[in-house]
């Protein structure tokens, strides 16, 4: 509320000043007035959680309608006779203004709000070797359900093998920050945070025309992907067939999502099975993304990826997410444990969402779990026009977080921005034609078809360099990146033929 407060503070000390202009003593105490709650104004306006776009175009909205007033003052006070009329229609008008665009300058969209897990709303750390004997007596008060979260392959290398879920009763549901705080109460609880439900829902768009770029390679569905004419990925094709580029082992690249149709013509090359229950998609979002991340290329049907003899990367699939696009951050946690256990050296997450966790712990431990298996863990920065900061796993430390760019190479409309992670990077995000279930193609909108654009690019680099680790593969990705039309909220769009060059180079002369 400070924000539309301030303005209003602003415009009536403005609107008094020229009022009494004539007279030096009130003139001399509304002037300071003004320029105070201009200050505060300014400062509300900047503090927002919104992009700096959204805040300079909010600015200059509201200094125009300031400067309006200003002008409709100095006339008012100049004919006290309409002073009680002009004052009245003044205040309408900023209530006006206030209603049309203020209100909504930096609402958060309904579809942002938070919700946990009914099955589980809570996961619990408890300290090394405790059992829940130790949470019996908030568990009976509450009613509560206790099962082990998480069962790593690997438990002496993380924690999360020492986590809870824990379902709380509807009675209770209102009550959860008490719940949490009996809990927290305990002397061998370490940790306890919300375990909060992921959504995902593909944005359908329409087809983009057809480009002319020759690509060297037989794929029909090249002529719909303008994303490989900005990144150049001519350029990057041509140069692996020129040095005869061979990888020193096939990278596997995880999709984390609502499963894959492992039949699909585009895909089944490069598809590698660890369960069959995931090898089918009922919502498309995975296989979408599996086809922009390693579709098989130069087989005359379908789409490509970043190689055109298909011997750099394979996908596989891992259901995190239910045949609605529902999961949440357990759901997606298990996922991350079980592609590293499998292998994968890429582990993409087109999903995500707001969280209200300043750290997200768990999260966090899952990452450092896949990166000690030497996966690198990508993830959509989400749709929302907002920050990414804000958003799991996005928002993580360590996660290589991946904005949106339209077809102009600005930062899409819907997309968060990158600007307050350590590690944002961008790549097309609109009108992105891949694979759908069931042998067919379709175009998409969203961060998500950024993400897999990434994660194939990193999965061709590890298959170069296996032992890369996470901040190696984003200072390439970064150093060669191409500027965007909003770098600093976007990350720098990928350059594939640069960041092959940029790991060539280091190969060659390591420091």
């Amino acid at each position: 509320m400070i924000y539309p407060l301030a303005f209003t503070g602003a415009v009536a000390s403005l609107a008094l000043w020229f009022l009494y202009r004539t007279n030096d003593a009130k003139s001399k105490a509304f002037q300071p007035l003004f320029f105070g709650t201009f200050g505060i104004y300014i400062l509300s306006v900047l503090l927002q959680d919104a992009s700096m776009s959204i805040k300079l175009g909010a600015l200059f909205r509201d200094l125009i309608a300031m400067t309006v007033f200003g002008l409709a003052f100095q006339v008012i006070s100049s004919h006290k006779k309409w002073l009680a009329l002009g004052s009245i229609l003044a205040v309408g008008a900023l209530g006006w203004y206030y209603q049309s665009f203020m209100a909504g300058a930096f609402a958060r969209p309904v579809q942002d709000r938070v919700e946990y897990d009914a099955s589980g709303e809570l996961l619990l750390e408890v300290a090394e070797g405790t059992g829940e004997e130790a949470l019996a007596t908030v568990a009976r008060k509450y009613g509560l359900k206790l099962e082990r979260a998480f069962a790593p392959q690997y438990p002496e290398a993380t924690e999360l093998d020492d986590y809870f879920a824990v379902d709380v009763p509807p009675q209770y549901a209102d009550r959860l920050a008490e719940v949490i705080s009996e809990l927290q109460g305990v002397n061998t609880v370490d940790w306890v945070e919300p375990n909060e439900i992921v959504t995902v829902s593909p944005i359908p768009a329409r087809r983009t025309p057809n480009i002319n770029k020759k690509f060297g390679i037989n794929d029909p569905g090249l002529e719909h992907l303008w994303g490989f004419e900005a990144m150049e990925v001519d350029k990057l094709l041509a140069h692996m067939e020129t040095e005869g580029l061979s990888p020193q082992r096939k990278a596997l690249i995880a999709i984390l999502d609502t499963g894959v149709d492992a039949e699909h013509e585009d895909i089944k090359g490069n598809f590698r099975s660890t369960k069959t229950v995931y090898d089918n998609d009922p919502k498309a979002h995975g296989t979408h993304c599996a086809g922009i991340a390693a579709a098989v290329s130069n087989n005359g049907v379908g789409v490509a990826s970043f190689s055109r003899d298909n011997q750099f990367v394979e996908v596989t699939s891992i259901k995190v997410l239910n045949a609605s696009g529902m999961g949440s951050q357990r759901t997606i946690i298990k996922g991350i444990l079980e592609a590293a256990d499998v292998g994968a050296d890429v582990i993409s997450l087109s999903l995500g969402g707001l969280s209200n966790q300043t750290k997200e712990r768990a999260y966090q431990k899952a990452v450092d779990y896949a990166n000690k298996k030497g996966a690198i863990v990508i993830a959509a920065a989400g749709n929302s026009n907002r920050d990414a900061k804000s958003f799991a796993p996005a928002g993580v430390p360590g996660v290589i977080a991946v904005s949106a760019l339209d077809g102009q190479l600005n930062r899409a409309v819907f997309s968060n921005y990158v600007t307050n992670l350590e590690m944002g990077i961008a790549a097309p995000g609109v009108n992105i034609y891949s694979t759908i279930p069931n042998n067919r193609y379709s175009s998409f909108n969203g961060t998500s078809m950024a993400t897999p654009y990434v994660s194939g690019l990193v999965g061709l680099l590890k298959s170069l360099d296996p032992d890369m680790d996470t901040r190696k593969a984003y200072q390439i990705l970064h150093e060669t990146g191409k500027k965007a039309g909003n770098t600093q909220e976007t990350g720098r769009l990928i350059y594939p033929l640069g960041a092959v060059l940029e790991l060539e180079r280091q190969k060659q002369n390591p420091l």
